[in-house]
């Protein structure tokens, strides 16, 4: 700019170079309106959710540096080294899977894929069940257990809304999946802290006095958290209950063959409901006894009391998966699928599950032989008496605390142990400390 023209103009730059940056200035009634009116966020109200006590203590045995340090929280199955292990038959599979180019990456049916459903409803009610020979069963494919407990009480609430009945203790998800969908979730007491074992009486007496047509949530088989399962004629007493007060069994099976080594024993409970004429819901689960834990593959199986029932009932749950996940995943099915229709490889995982189930047996008989042998005060018959991967040992939460401060074995403070973490190089370590914590807290 040649000197003396636009004195003007040379005078507001002037003013302006000396006051706030143009930017700064022209934005400034924006910033200031922002200040005085700040929006209202929709999340302002959202609390911290608590943290799930299970994953918490794996999160905190994962950030201990001690090389000694013991988990016993998670419910997933390691080796005798303390490993994570995959079933060879389960390699098999997938290696067949990977080498058959006919198979490709297209939806599944919203109901899952076929050949693993109906294998699912043979695996869990026998090939020779009346629901089966009748034609009067329904099966939907699930994200593993927990998804086939969601899908059966998003159904239940919409065509079966009644009173909720959950064993206490039992698997903290089943209260909130219940009251997610909107159900009153009551309790029935199964734990007998006396006596380390199962509360028939009360359990008989809550199913007796509870509201007529309540949905009643059953462990099937090892029974989550206390490792405590009914016998045959004790399921007989529950399902004669049952009957007479038209009570709807909701199972959860999240352990058939893992549990006692035995798929047909494992079952025996939801066989004889459906022998007696029951309508039930059986939810399954393949994390544990293929090891799928990430795969997520769950069944739920339904026994109705005709054909058409159940094929109103399929169409309904077709129609709640679509709105929940639309269509369910292929891997882990196909997996299962072929090796429970497959003889050869069928064999083979009944094999490699049974090995699983009696290395857990002899954990359960190598703790139990060395508190024996230190004479650790009560009594702990218990350990051998329950079956599957959980164990409740009786320890109370400071005892569990003190095993964690001093011992670094981790285990929820129910003092509920999985019996998966013990090994035979840690099993007689973990029976010390617990001796201690036993005569010291």
């Amino acid at each position: 700019m040649a000197p003396g023209r636009y004195p003007a103009a040379a005078a507001r730059l002037l003013l302006l170079s000396s006051c706030l940056p143009l930017a700064s200035l022209l934005d400034s009634p924006r910033s200031a309106l922002r200040t005085a009116v700040a929006p209202t966020s929709a999340f302002e109200n959202v609390p911290l959710a608590p943290p799930d006590a299970i994953f918490h203590v794996a999160a905190s045995h994962r950030a201990d540096p001690d090389p000694s340090k013991i988990n016993l929280g998670i419910g997933a199955y390691r080796d005798d080294n303390g490993s994570p292990w995959v079933l060879p038959v389960v390699r098999r599979a997938e290696k067949l899977i990977l080498e058959d180019s006919s198979l490709d990456h297209e939806y599944l049916p919203i109901a899952g894929l076929k050949s693993f459903t109906d294998a699912s409803v043979k695996l869990i009610l026998g090939d020779s069940s009346p629901a089966i020979l009748e034609k009067r069963f329904a099966a939907n494919q699930t994200i593993s257990g927990t998804g086939a407990v969601r899908l059966g009480a998003e159904f239940l609430a919409r065509f079966h809304k009644s009173v909720v009945y959950i064993s206490n203790p039992t698997w903290a998800v089943h209260r909130n999946i219940f009251s997610d969908s909107g159900f009153e979730v009551r309790e029935y007491k199964y734990w007998n802290e006396s006596t380390r074992g199962l509360d028939l009486e009360s359990v008989l007496s809550t199913f007796q006095s509870a509201p007529e047509g309540s949905i009643l949530v059953l462990h099937a088989c090892a029974h989550n958290p206390t490792g405590v399962d009914p016998t045959l004629d004790q399921w007989k007493q529950i399902s004669d209950v049952v009957k007479a007060k038209n009570h709807f069994v909701f199972f959860d099976c999240a352990y058939q063959g893992f549990a006692s080594g035995d798929l047909d024993r494992d079952a025996q409970a939801v066989r004889y409901f459906v022998e007696e004429g029951h309508e039930l819901f059986v939810a399954q689960s393949y994390a544990k006894n293929f090891g799928l834990y990430g795969e997520r593959i769950g069944c739920l199986t339904v026994v109705a009391q005709s054909t058409e029932q159940a094929k109103n009932i399929s169409s309904q749950l077709e129609r709640i998966t679509r709105s929940l996940i639309s269509n369910p995943p292929t891997f882990g099915a196909r997996i299962v699928s072929l090796v429970l229709n497959n003889p050869e490889l069928y064999e083979q995982w009944k094999t490699e599950l049974k090995s699983m189930a009696d290395r857990i047996i002899l954990m359960r008989e190598q703790l139990y032989d060395a508190l024996v042998k230190h004479e650790t005060p009560g009594t702990w018959n218990h350990i051998v008496d329950q079956i599957g991967m959980f164990s409740f040992t009786g320890l109370n939460p400071t005892q569990c605390k003190l095993l964690t401060d001093k011992f670094h074995v981790y285990l929820a403070s129910s003092g509920r142990i999985s019996m998966a973490g013990l090994n035979s190089k840690n099993v007689q370590r973990f029976a010390d400390a617990v001796d201690y914590v036993v005569r010291n807290a």
